[in-house]
């Protein structure tokens, strides 16, 4: 809804059964399941309301004493606050914090200290959503992005199409410098 003002329920329909149906890149997704068997410390990062359904069946098969998940802290667009994952159980599974901000995305500088300290002490990052790319692609964290590419801007810095759903770790480090 970021994107677009309104959509048809027979366009949802289709959008949930396309990505449903997405093979990732399989090297992409052999990394992933290497750096969430090594974290110690995961922290995840919700994009949408909607979503937040889908993300609580990703979470279910990471190391549920290992993962934190993180929400907005005031609700912005239709990005998922501790209301929503209270809703679909995700509080009873992990624990749940807010980031402290009712920004798009995740700027570290308008978050609580609570949400750097989490983020900052997190050995594996997962951020749902284009906004979470536009706002952490740069940091020298390790983060998987998992995200549907809505604009020319985000499709030409990744090197895809717009509309390809993409599983992108940053280029930051390696499993090997992880320390």
């Amino acid at each position: 809804m970021g994107v677009k003002t309104s959509i048809a329920d027979t366009d949802i329909e289709q959008i949930i059964k396309n990505c449903l149906t997405k093979d990732f890149d399989k090297s992409q997704l052999n990394e992933f399941r290497d750096y969430v068997q090594q974290a110690q410390k995961i922290l995840y990062i919700t994009d949408n309301a909607g979503e937040i359904v889908f993300d609580k069946l990703l979470i279910e098969q990471l190391p549920l004493e290992k993962v934190t998940v993180a929400v907005r802290g005031k609700p912005i667009i239709n990005d998922a606050t501790i209301e929503d994952a209270k809703f679909v159980g995700l509080t009873e599974m992990v624990e749940v914090i807010d980031n402290g901000s009712d920004a798009p995305g995740t700027i570290l500088k308008t978050c609580s200290e609570n949400f750097k300290e989490q983020f900052n002490s997190a050995d594996l990052i997962i951020a749902k959503g284009q906004g979470n790319y536009e706002t952490l692609s740069e940091s020298d964290k390790n983060i998987f992005f998992i995200l549907k590419v809505k604009c020319p801007v985000i499709a030409r810095n990744i090197g895809c199409q717009i509309g390809e759903m993409i599983l992108k770790k940053t280029n930051k480090l390696t499993l090997s410098q992880k320390g």
